[in-house]
């Protein structure tokens, strides 16, 4: 049975005035005396600094009304807009909590995805709907990296083909549809039937999944990849490794900067993995939903 508070662990660190990096609060109608007219004070960007030096010791689980709540020492979290921070799932709270409870000294901020993909939930900053979220992932179909062929060398055009057809094989089955690949700068032309089906399949997903899908997505600039990955047909790995075939290629072939490589192909796994993560937790379910395909 759920306990009121769920604690973590302890760490070093003194008592927080402030359970979050929070904006300025708004300007009231007097605040902008004094300036000429026409001009405006500038608007802080919705995201925190990079890092913080860490100003909590404890990390706990609270549930409230509207969900699950994290607090850090006795303050509760709240997002960048002022909001508090409440999750709707226990198992995204401790995901989150955990993420809290790892920072050592320094709190970094960009490494902290989960957090990151909950406040962009809770504050919508862009202040998009389902259907503009569903369009935002749509728009990566028709320039799906793994849909993208070269001509030569002959070698890549191998490799290309013996990574990449076998996933698109997998989705035109999985949905029924036809996608296919094109070595034309404009890419494959995919039917109307095949973006209607793959609209239909994102609308089973919540809001807050939509939100990790799309994030998902921008990753590895393929959809294809990224419904292999969330179907669970990929492991993470592989599906970053086929999202950077071409790149691994020239790298094989060429050489490269090896921290530089290495730091950057981490840094794709770990938002990829926090993005695919988020996506599960936030479902219904942990098994991935398709109205057009149940039976």
């Amino acid at each position: 049975m759920w306990r009121s508070c769920f604690r973590l662990a302890a760490g070093g660190g003194s008592f927080p005035r402030r359970p979050c990096l929070l904006p300025a609060a708004p300007l009231g109608p007097g605040s902008q005396a004094g300036l000429a007219p026409g001009l405006s004070l500038p608007r802080r960007a919705y995201a925190p600094p990079a890092e913080r030096k860490k100003f909590y010791q404890n990390v706990s689980i609270t549930q409230g009304e509207n969900g699950y709540e994290i607090n850090l020492d006795h303050r509760k979290l709240k997002t960048p807009n002022a909001k508090l921070f409440t999750v709707p799932s226990e198992a995204l709270a401790v995901a989150v909590a955990t993420e809290w409870d790892s920072q050592q000294d320094t709190i970094k901020f960009y490494t902290m995805h989960l957090t990151t993909l909950c406040n962009t939930s809770l504050d919508n900053p862009s202040q998009r709907n389902k259907d503009q979220l569903i369009q935002a992932s749509m728009k990566f179909l028709d320039t799906d990296t793994i849909c993208y062929r070269v001509e030569e060398p002959e070698t890549l055009v191998e490799l290309q083909k013996n990574e990449w057809d076998p996933v698109i094989d997998w989705a035109e089955k999985r949905y029924n549809v036809k996608i296919g690949s094109s070595t034309n700068i404009m890419g494959p032309d995919i039917p109307i039937k095949t973006k209607e089906t793959f609209i239909s399949h994102l609308a089973s997903y919540n809001m807050w999944a939509l939100q990790g899908i799309e994030f998902v997505i921008t990753q590895l600039k393929s959809m294809v990849l990224s419904l292999g990955l969330i179907d669970r047909h990929l492991t993470v790995e592989k599906a970053v490794l086929l999202s950077r075939l071409e790149e691994e290629y020239q790298i094989q072939k060429w050489g490269n900067v090896e921290w530089a490589h290495d730091y950057e192909l981490h840094e794709l796994r770990a938002r990829t993995a926090a993005g695919t993560l988020f996506v599960h937790l936030c479902s219904e379910s942990s098994t991935v939903k398709h109205k057009l395909l149940q039976e």
